[in-house]
């Protein structure tokens, strides 16, 4: 697919458009001290749920970027079942997202880097629903580079 652009900008592919905005999620997170991981939900073009990590804002181990998109999606839409949307998560979900995306029916789910340690695929790809594409490598090097850099940095403070 091609795309056009009627401005000085070059253009980009929706699928980079939307994990910038994931992006942006991330570093909200980093803001907060929490795992810079971002996450978006996109039907028919627009963003209706964003999230990022807050497990430790929260003291919560379920408030993972994509658990929070989701439930602000599923707020937007008025309904639980996220079907023709999209999740946009700027790392792989783990197994407890992957699962929960299973329930919203969502058709994609577009990741940034790959998670080889918890990532679901890792465990099981048949955690997602049956009829969800899944879509990875969008941006992988400045996803990965945030989720790094951050751990890094708390090792060496140690």
């Amino acid at each position: 697919m091609r795309y056009v652009s009627f401005t000085d900008e070059p253009a980009i592919a929706p699928d980079e458009f939307f994990m910038n905005e994931a992006l942006k999620e991330a570093r909200l997170a980093l803001e907060k001290d929490e795992v810079p991981i971002g996450a978006v939900v996109v039907c028919g073009g627009k963003i209706i749920g964003r999230g990022h990590n807050l497990t430790e804002q929260l003291n919560d181990v379920t408030a993972h970027a994509e658990m929070q998109a989701f439930t602000a999606a599923a707020n937007t839409l008025g309904g639980k079942y996220l079907r023709d949307c999209t999740l946009y998560v700027t790392i792989e979900p783990c197994v407890m997202c992957a699962g929960a995306s299973y329930w919203t029916q969502i058709s994609r789910i577009v990741y940034g880097a790959n998670d080889l340690k918890l990532g679901f695929r890792r465990i099981n790809q048949r955690l997602t629903h049956p009829k969800t594409e899944i879509v990875g490598g969008i941006k992988e090097n400045e996803c990965a580079v945030l989720v790094k850099d951050f751990f890094l940095r708390k090792r060496n403070k140690t």
